[in-house]
């Protein structure tokens, strides 16, 4: 308590967000909590704006630093709209309080960061921050300071990898098949314009095995989840589910249901649209998409094993300074249930029959047109809803294992390992690489 940072001075620091301070400042928060709490915080930036200024971020977990195996990995990130700054806000009060909580023996935040390791990235926009903190609070307005410094959208500027998906399975006859997971991203998207910032976020998302993770954005209360692009060419709003609805309509249940507004039928909608008949969610294609929109949680899912959905988490994007202690006690719940949601599934470790991990492992679900891979180490986590599923687990030159694996209601992924064995080919393949591709030949046999 005595090493605690009090509340009202977090607020204090960042209330007049003078830009300078703004960036200053949140450097300032993130050590402050380091040094709080050194054993389980770790600050690393993932990159750089256009403006040249570093995207920090702050790691929480019991051996920061490293990807422990079996353990999953959770991001939040927020700000990728500059203008919209609640989100940044509520990741900064989050780290404080994990901080403070964590000292104090909290066992649920405890428990928490000892199965879990936490990435918090506060501002992916801070060049479009400047411009938004430059009018103010009042009148900011609703677009000022949402694109970067080179005018683009980062929520908007990942590759389209949904059109790759859907035209190949429209295409049956066709020879060119496309991958349900794991979509390599295309050539031509290498050459167009992509912000700095950009790129950073999707070779962080490339080096960590992340498995589930929130955008923190603003000007609503509900929360979106894939896909956000429509399926359709003829339409701009239309109902597109992923292979995995029932697990993403779970995931934004449970950070919509446990926020103190959200699923409040008394509360008035914040603009034109009332999202109360889908008890605070919406699926992003059949909201506000446009066909060819290019979003970061359709990326996400197609390119990564992490499950992405947007949260947003307040009607004004840019509240003035007395508003957010209310706004934080709105999200706070929300903000820890949804991080537990990561341990709900099936995690486990596929091996070969030496014990050790086998990467690159395909993990697929009977009825579930959606797999994932096994990380470096042979770790694995697929987030699934409570039932019961036949698991498969193929690799190359692997022979294919399956096995039932359970989900239950209570929180705690189910472990599902795998033990898999090389095929007859590779084996034969593996002696001729010994041998020089060479005919093992056996010594002729003598009789005296």
């Amino acid at each position: 308590p005595g090493k605690a940072i009090h509340r009202n001075l977090l607020y204090h620091l960042f209330a007049k967000r003078v830009y300078p301070v703004m960036f200053t400042g949140v450097i300032q928060l993130m050590k402050t909590v380091n040094k709080m709490c050194p054993n389980i915080t770790r600050i690393y930036n993932i990159g750089k704006s256009h403006q040249g200024l570093k995207l920090y971020a702050v790691e929480i977990s019991d051996n920061p630093g490293e990807h422990e195996v079996g353990e999953p990995e959770f991001r939040y990130t927020a700000g990728a709209h500059g203008n919209e700054v609640l989100g940044r806000e509520l990741i900064l009060l989050l780290m404080q309080f994990m901080c403070q909580e964590y000292l104090a023996g909290n066992p649920r935040i405890v428990h928490l960061i000892e199965d879990t390791r936490i990435h918090l990235l506060p501002s992916v926009n801070p060049d479009g921050y400047d411009k938004a903190y430059k009018a103010g609070s009042e009148l900011g307005g609703w677009s000022l300071g949402r694109w970067t410094q080179d005018g683009i959208d980062i929520n908007n500027n990942f590759p389209d990898l949904n059109s790759l998906l859907w035209e190949s399975e429209d295409q049956k006859k066709s020879k060119r098949k496309v991958p349900n997971h794991h979509i390599p991203i295309p050539d031509w998207y290498l050459s167009e314009n992509v912000a700095v910032e950009t790129r950073a976020i999707i070779a962080w998302m490339e080096k960590i095995p992340f498995v589930l993770g929130g955008n923190l954005q603003g000007g609503e209360l509900v929360v979106a989840y894939p896909y956000d692009m429509v399926r359709s060419l003829w339409k701009t709003q239309d109902y597109t589910p992923t292979p995995d609805d029932h697990v993403f309509r779970w995931l934004a249940y449970s950070y919509a249901s446990t926020h103190r507004l959200m699923t409040d039928a008394r509360r008035r909608a914040c603009h034109t649209e009332d999202f109360q008949k889908e008890d605070g969610t919406v699926n992003g294609a059949s909201w506000h998409t446009v066909a060819g929109s290019r979003c970061i949680n359709d990326f996400s899912y197609l390119h990564t094993n992490c499950f992405e959905l947007s949260i947003y988490v307040g009607c004004d994007k840019y509240p003035h300074e007395s508003e957010l202690p209310e706004e934080w006690e709105n999200n706070r719940e929300s903000l820890i249930v949804f991080m537990e949601q990561v341990h709900r599934g099936i995690k486990g470790i596929v091996k070969d029959i030496h014990g050790r991990g086998i990467p690159h492992a395909i993990i697929s679900v009977e009825g579930v047109n959606h797999d994932i891979r096994t990380g470096a180490d042979g770790d694995y986590w697929r987030l699934l809803n409570p039932g019961e599923y036949m698991v498969s687990v193929k690799a190359e030159g692997y022979t294919t294992a399956t096995k039932n694996c359970e989900v239950g209601y209570d929180m705690g992924a189910t472990r599902c390992d795998f033990t898999i064995s090389k095929t007859n080919l590779a084996r034969i393949k593996e002696i001729m690489r010994k041998f020089g591709k060479q005919p093992i030949r056996r010594k002729k046999d003598t009789c005296k």
